[in-house]
């Protein structure tokens, strides 16, 4: 199956072109391309064209679309999912919304509970769990946001703790400070939630294209600051 994977949730976004192999082999990257600095998002279609254009006379279009769909930044979250939806509709294929948490959790390679955080800013933290087994390769168990210390608090109290991992360095040594030691991870790219989605596709799941929208997690600064002042309440 040809699978584009699609990360614009961070600064460093890619783009992959991916083929997956049969049953027990590996995948083979087609195309990656990087997606660097504040405009990454404005690169992402050109980016997808070139990669489409170097494979099309070998390949075909792609079988199955993946994209990151957040927590992260909230203008790449909206170029990546509009992209992503666009092109499903041209090209009538599926498209896999994989949560960036997931990707974290999943990085980490291990079995049983894994829970996943990323910095939020301002002193909040992303903070995803899920299970990972044969039966069930990224089962989520909850994906929320909450204040570093709520949150270092509730952990400390939990008689079980999952695998704490975390790909942010310098959130790792906050969350050691706070006496929650983490396993750092590599940083998900475009490869991995290809890899991802897959899954998710091979279990039956795809996104409705009506219904689909970035997992934000956090409603945006617009909502947060200038909805008061224009007199709309915010929930």
């Amino acid at each position: 199956m040809l699978i584009l994977a699609m990360d614009t949730s961070a600064a460093e976004g890619s783009v992959a072109l991916v083929r997956s192999g049969a049953a027990g082999a590996s995948s083979e990257v087609l195309g990656l391309r990087t997606l660097s600095g504040r405009h990454c998002a404005e690169m992402l279609l050109p980016a997808v064209a070139a990669l489409i254009e170097e494979s099309y006379a070998t390949q075909g279009k792609p079988e199955l679309i993946a994209v990151a769909s957040g927590p992260g930044s909230f203008t790449g979250l909206r170029v990546a999912v509009a992209t992503a939806k666009g092109l499903a509709e041209v090209w009538q294929t599926p498209v896999v919304a994989v949560s960036v948490l997931q990707a974290v959790a999943a990085a980490a390679k291990a079995e049983g509970r894994v829970l996943a955080v990323l910095d939020a800013h301002r002193n909040e933290v992303f903070y995803g769990e899920y299970e990972f087994s044969d039966q069930n390769p990224a089962r989520q168990l909850q994906e929320s946001i909450a204040p570093l210390t709520a949150f270092a608090e509730a952990q400390l109290a939990s008689a079980e703790r999952p695998l704490l991992v975390t790909c942010d360095a310098a959130l790792a040594a906050r969350l050691a400070e706070c006496g929650l030691p983490s396993q750092l991870v590599k940083t998900p790219a475009a490869v991995e939630f290809a890899a991802l989605g897959l899954l998710h596709f091979q279990n039956g799941e795809r996104a409705d294209l009506a219904a689909l929208d970035a997992n934000y997690l956090r409603r945006s600064d617009a909502e947060l600051f200038s909805a008061p002042k224009l007199g709309i309440p915010v929930k």
